[in-house]
C-alpha cells in the first residue's frame, strides 16, 4: 500500500460528465502522489469513455489507472477498483459526482495523519451534499448528533441516526484491508447496490472517525437517474435482489456481537424492505405485490427475528421514508 487512499469512479457511458469527477479530485488532492483514482470502465459503447480514461491514465500515470471491463453493473466496477486499489484507504466517487476541494485536503490530511501514527482506523466518516442543479439548491447531510467528531471510536460509542442521516456510500471510506475482509458480492447489472457497499462490511469495523467535512457532492438532476422516482419504481425488482443479499449476509441478533450496530443494521435493512414494500405498491408490474410476498415469506424463513422486527419497524419507517 504505497498510497494513501484510492478512489475508485465507476464509468459507465460516462463521458459527458466524468472529466468534473477526476478534476475535482486531482484539483482538490493538489496532484499529490499519494491520492490513486481508478477509473473502471463498465463495458462502455455508446461514447468515448474508455477512450478517455485511457487518456486520463496517459495524462497522470503515476495518479490514475484506467480498467477495463465487460458490462457487470455498478457494483461489480465498484469492487473492480476495489480490487486494483494501491491505497490504505478506499472511496468511491461516482462519475456524475465530484468531491468539494477544500474538504478533500482536509480530508486527507486526516488519512495522513492516521497513517503516519500507524494507526489506520476501519472506518471515516463525512458528510455530503445534495446537488439539486435544476433550482441549485443544496441540501446537507451531517453526522455532528449522532457521531462523536476528532475522536476514534467503536460502534457503542456512535449515537441514533434520523432517517434522513444513515450512513450512506457517500459518507463512507473504508480501510481497503477490511472492505477487503467483507467479501462483499455484488449482484451483478443491478442498481442501488451502494445498500450492500454500506452494509456488509460493518461487522468487520472496529473503529471509526468523523471528519466533519462537506466532502461528497451528489448530482441530482438527471431524468434517467436511479433515484428518480419513476425510474425506481420501473427498478423495483433491483431492490428485491438487493434486500435479499442484504438479508442472506447476516442473521443479525446472531453473528453480531455490538448491540449498537445490530440495532443501527436491523434498522437499516428494515428501511431497505420498506422500499420494497413501497414501490412495489406503486409498481405497474402485474406480479410485484406477489414478489413482494415472497420476499417476505423468504425473511421468515430465514430469520424469524428478523422478520418480526422488519414488520413491526416497517409500520413506522414506510410512512417515514425520506424525499
Amino acid at each position: 500500500m504505497n498510497k494513501t487512499i484510492t478512489f475508485g469512479i465507476p464509468c459507465y457511458n460516462s463521458s459527458e460528465y466524468m472529466d468534473h469527477c477526476i478534476e475535482s479530485i486531482l484539483e482538490g488532492s493538489d496532484y499529490a502522489d499519494d491520492v490513486q483514482i481508478v477509473i473502471v470502465d463498465d463495458g462502455s459503447v455508446k461514447d468515448d469513455t474508455a477512450a478517455k480514461a485511457d487518456a486520463w491514465q496517459e495524462r497522470y500515470p503515476n495518479i490514475i489507472k484506467a480498467v477495463h471491463q465487460e458490462n457487470g453493473g455498478h457494483g461489480i466496477a465498484v469492487m473492480k477498483a476495489v480490487s486494483h486499489a494501491d491505497g490504505v484507504y478506499f472511496k468511491n466517487i461516482d462519475s456524475d459526482d465530484w468531491v468539494d476541494g477544500d474538504a478533500l485536503k482536509t480530508f486527507l490530511q486526516q488519512l495522513r495523519t492516521f497513517i503516519a501514527s500507524d494507526n489506520p482506523v476501519d472506518l471515516v466518516l463525512s458528510n455530503y451534499v445534495y446537488e439539486h442543479v435544476e433550482d441549485n439548491t443544496q441540501n446537507f447531510v451531517d453526522y455532528r448528533d449522532a457521531v462523536p467528531t476528532n475522536k476514534i471510536i467503536g460502534w457503542e460509542e456512535i449515537g441514533r441516526f434520523k432517517l434522513s442521516q444513515y450512513l450512506l456510500m457517500h459518507a463512507i471510506t473504508y480501510r481497503v484491508e477490511v472492505l477487503r475482509s467483507a467479501n462483499i458480492q455484488m449482484p451483478e447489472h443491478t442498481f442501488y447496490v451502494d445498500n450492500v457497499y454500506a452494509y456488509v462490511p460493518f461487522p468487520k469495523v472496529k473503529t471509526i472517525y468523523y471528519v466533519d467535512v462537506d466532502l461528497y457532492r451528489y448530482f441530482i438532476g438527471r431524468d434517467d437517474q436511479s433515484v428518480n422516482e419513476k425510474v425506481l419504481t420501473s427498478r423495483v425488482d433491483h431492490y428485491w435482489r438487493v434486500a435479499r443479499n442484504m438479508m442472506h449476509a447476516y442473521h443479525i441478533y446472531d453473528d453480531i456481537s455490538s448491540p449498537r450496530l445490530q440495532t443501527y443494521m436491523m434498522s437499516y435493512f428494515t428501511i431497505i424492505m420498506a422500499i420494497c414494500s413501497v414501490f412495489s405498491k406503486m409498481s405497474d408490474r402485474e406480479d410485484a405485490m406477489d414478489q413482494l410476498e415472497e420476499l417476505w415469506d423468504e425473511l421468515r424463513a430465514y430469520d424469524k427475528k428478523m422478520y418480526r422486527k422488519a414488520r413491526y419497524g416497517l409500520v413506522g419507517t414506510a410512512t417515514n421514508l425520506p424525499g
